[in-house]
């Protein structure tokens, strides 16, 4: 099946970098300069209670939010769930909020999804929905983490070496510019697309 060369950045980098912020920026620059876009996906925030991080969650570009993963749950339920660290992935959460927003569906002109990580891919539909998503031709958006100890996540590493796929690895010094480049390329493929 010969399928269009994908439309896809990719932005990495090291955790607290600023990943989700940069994609955040560009989504809304996007969305004030081209009204009529329609944009889906989902990002990941941390959740924090004071000073600490107690876990991440889930909210689409709608303003719709759910869990991701929490340190601080212990149900009857979580006690099968999935850990990255200390956190608990609520993956049915994830599931409920992040794949309706991956359906590939006519007229979507661009998805952000942030991020496809350890936590999402424990959902077995997940990465499919991505790859679906890559597939069709739409314009992605999307982070991913960096390897660590050398290593990629089998998931990460095919979307990192996807025909087509653009990576972008961000620290704080470059941020500025890349989410520049990001954006103009961006309107670039749109108006090819």
């Amino acid at each position: 099946m010969a399928t269009a060369p994908s439309k896809c950045l990719l932005v990495t980098g090291p955790p607290g970098v600023g990943k989700t912020t940069l994609v955040m920026r560009v989504f809304e620059t996007l969305r004030a300069s081209h009204p009529h876009l329609t944009i889906r996906g989902f990002y990941t925030r941390e959740v924090r209670e004071g000073s600490e991080r107690v876990g991440f969650e889930v909210v689409t570009l709608d303003g719709r939010r759910g869990p991701l993963a929490s340190s601080k749950i212990s149900s009857a339920e979580s006690l099968r769930w999935p850990t990255v660290g200390k956190y608990k992935v609520d993956v049915a959460s994830l599931e409920s909020l992040a794949l309706p927003e991956l359906q590939v569906k006519e007229g979507t002109d661009l998805f952000i999804i942030d991020e496809v990580g350890k936590m999402e891919l424990f959902s077995s539909s997940f990465f499919p929905a991505v790859l679906k998503v890559l597939e069709s031709g739409t314009p992605v958006l999307a982070s991913i983490p960096i390897p660590r100890f050398g290593r990629d996540i089998p998931g990460v590493a095919r979307l990192r070496n996807h025909p087509g796929a653009t990576v972008f690895t961000v620290n704080a010094g470059n941020r500025d510019t890349i989410r520049e480049s990001i954006y103009n390329q961006l309107v670039d493929m749109l108006h090819k697309h």
